[in-house]
């Protein structure tokens, strides 16, 4: 039962923040850019003109939606890592994973507490948990799920953590590669949403499996 939950903290937290990311851009006079906004404008407490790292005029009026929603995403992530014991090995790498994964989630909440206008330090740390821990956590989770996990999904996990690390990297350095300042930010912000609803519902399929089988 608590692994359960686990899974369905994962898929139940990213399938409520894509939800309510679509509803907060819908809600801009000006229309929200995946390519030029951050994910963080649409959690921003103020309407204002924001000039670093690329000019854009921000104004959410849906913003304590959306960081209600980060909030919940970050819990969420953070209870999934600690509950989805059967899907992982019992070794040292998958212990750190989790612990990594779990930072991703705190990071979640902090910026959902700290709207990147209000209090921009501790929003900054909440990204840098996201990530950078949480995207560590998902590399090293190629490594320490269990035998029981489909193959590919195994090999496709590293793959998502080290490509989702040299975005960050990127995004750090300001080279978009044309993608956009936001469009940079969520090749390194995504990977771990799409992967947690990946494993969330992976896990709750191989439960069901074992139970049919017995």
């Amino acid at each position: 039962m608590k692994a359960r939950i686990g899974y369905v903290a994962w898929i139940v937290g990213v399938a409520q923040f894509f939800a309510f990311h679509g509803i907060v851009q819908a809600a801009w006079a000006e229309p929200y850019s995946w390519a030029r906004n951050n994910i963080s404008d649409l959690g921003n407490a103020h309407c204002a003109l924001q000039p670093d790292p690329t000019p854009r005029y921000i104004c959410s009026p849906e913003h304590a939606l959306m960081n209600t929603s980060f909030i919940t995403l970050g819990a969420l992530v953070a209870a999934g890592a600690l509950l989805t014991g059967p899907l992982w090995r019992k070794n040292a790498t998958a212990r750190t994973a989790r612990c990594l994964l779990a930072a991703g989630g705190a990071g979640f909440v902090l910026a959902g507490l700290a709207p990147a206008d209000v209090n921009e330090n501790q929003h900054a740390l909440g990204a840098l948990l996201v990530m950078g821990a949480g995207n560590i956590g998902l590399l090293l989770a190629g490594s320490g799920l269990s035998h029981t996990v489909p193959p590919l999904l195994r090999r496709t996990t590293g793959l998502l953590g080290a490509a989702a690390i040299a975005a960050f990297g990127l995004f750090l350095s300001e080279h978009y590669l044309g993608l956009g300042m936001g469009g940079m930010e969520r090749l390194a912000a995504f990977p771990l949403l799409l992967w947690t609803l990946t494993a969330g519902t992976t896990g709750l399929l191989l439960r069901r499996h074992r139970r049919t089988c017995h």
